[in-house]
């Protein structure tokens, strides 16, 4: 019987598309990580120091695994400008994501910057001149619906702080579309370093009096930071060369569920009846427009 189980495995990770899900599976475990990792030290450093030590260590990651093979084919790009500008958005993304983490709740974070699937879906039509149908736009008011009943205006609950991960939404899903953008023009490991070295020039401006140096431990998780996030991209390089995005999509929201589970093991957090809610409309939204693209 184990047998059997062991070879139905087997075959279906020998599939391109069984391996894709796995690395997406892998890589929404490894983005929980980072979350959690970046609300503990946000207590405890400055996120402009934060940021640079991770982004210090995605640029090196990434030149160590590559470099050697690609050499000065790590910088070859054709677009600078639209890989800057998404360089410049995803340090945004970090920025207010990790701001967002000092406040709330991290299931609260993690499922309002879930919001971006469904945000891609309005602006792809304005800035790529995609059109979408009407059960897409349907899709996303259902899914701010979701963000609403999480933080819940005007209540008692409400909380400025998610202002931080709606912003980072926001540039998230702008990110993306540059992304669509040099897709099959640019390598996307270049991308990736590029995107990296911007990180390290632009937090390096941000350098403070205020910076400590942090404990050998703690240093050990700035790194992780830096390792977690380069890591985990790389492994959606891999998986997106065996699937399709939109087949990897619904597989994403894992990530709400790693959130749930690091945020009420390590930080006691126990999601309120209406986070769950929420998580399951955003949830529900993405995966019908990930179905329906």
């Amino acid at each position: 019987m184990n047998s059997k189980s062991d070879r139905a495995s087997a075959g279906w990770l020998a599939s391109p598309r069984g391996q894709g899900i796995a690395l997406v599976l892998v890589t929404m475990l490894l983005f929980a990580g980072y979350d959690a990792l970046s609300k503990y030290l946000a207590h405890l450093y400055p996120v402009s120091e934060l940021l640079w030590v991770r982004y210090l260590t995605h640029a090196a990651f990434m030149l160590a695994l590559f470099g050697p093979g690609m050499g000065w084919r790590l910088l070859a790009t054709r677009r600078p400008l639209l890989q800057v500008t998404r360089a410049l958005l995803l340090v945004a993304v970090t920025f207010f994501v990790m701001h967002g983490l000092r406040h709330l709740a991290l299931a609260d974070a993690t499922a309002i910057v879930f919001l971006t699937p469904l945000l891609v879906t309005a602006l792809s039509g304005p800035l790529l001149g995609e059109k979408p149908r009407l059960q897409h736009w349907l899709a996303g008011m259902a899914g701010f619906g979701g963000v609403l009943i999480i933080v819940r205006p005007g209540g008692s609950a409400f909380q400025a702080a998610a202002l931080f991960p709606l912003a980072a939404s926001a540039c998230y899903s702008l990110y993306q579309i540059l992304t669509r953008r040099i897709k099959g023009s640019e390598h996307p490991v270049t991308s990736h370093f590029i995107t990296g070295l911007i990180g390290v020039a632009v937090t390096s401006l941000g350098w403070q009096a205020s910076w400590t140096m942090p404990a050998s431990y703690d240093l050990g998780l700035m790194v992780c930071l830096g390792l977690l996030t380069g890591v985990g991209h790389y492994l959606l390089i891999e998986a997106f060369q065996r699937m399709a995005p939109a087949t990897a999509a619904p597989f994403t929201y894992t990530h709400l569920v790693w959130a749930v589970l690091l945020g009420s093991l390590v930080f006691g957090e126990a999601p309120s009846p209406g986070t769950l809610l929420g998580m399951l409309v955003i949830a529900g939204s993405g995966i019908y427009v990930a179905r329906h693209a």
